[in-house]
């Protein structure tokens, strides 16, 4: 499974336990009519794969559901989902609605005159 849009917020790796066990957390908001904002967790050694990504950048994140059941001191039961991230792609430049500024003046070059111009019949 996928999961697509800007990056939100990426947290700080976090290690856990006497074992080292580390985690690393981003929010990815989806592009789509009713946008969502989505926790995606990389864990152990995948928690690398976001040292080069950063706020408002477009990815694509290949994703695992993860669910678990507990049963709490009272006996009953829950269920937790996680959604845990394997591989991120970054998929475009951040989208800005601004157009490029306009080089000056002087990157211009202006075209070299000729000699033998030919005379168009042209009425304007």
């Amino acid at each position: 499974m996928e999961v697509s849009g800007k990056i939100k917020w990426i947290d700080e790796t976090k290690t856990y336990g006497n074992n080292g066990f580390r985690k690393r957390e981003v929010v990815v908001t989806t592009e789509e009519q009713y946008p969502q904002h989505i926790l995606v967790e990389f864990i152990q050694d995948k928690c690398d794969l976001l040292n080069n990504f950063q706020l408002g950048q477009q990815v694509k994140i290949g994703i695992n559901l993860r669910g678990r059941e507990w049963v709490n001191p009272q006996g009953e039961t829950k269920y937790f989902n996680s959604v845990q991230g394997w591989r991120i792609d970054a998929t475009g430049a951040p989208a800005s609605g601004e157009m490029p500024p306009m080089p000056p003046a002087s990157a211009f070059e202006s075209a070299p005159d000729q000699d033998n111009e030919v005379e168009d019949d042209l009425p304007f």
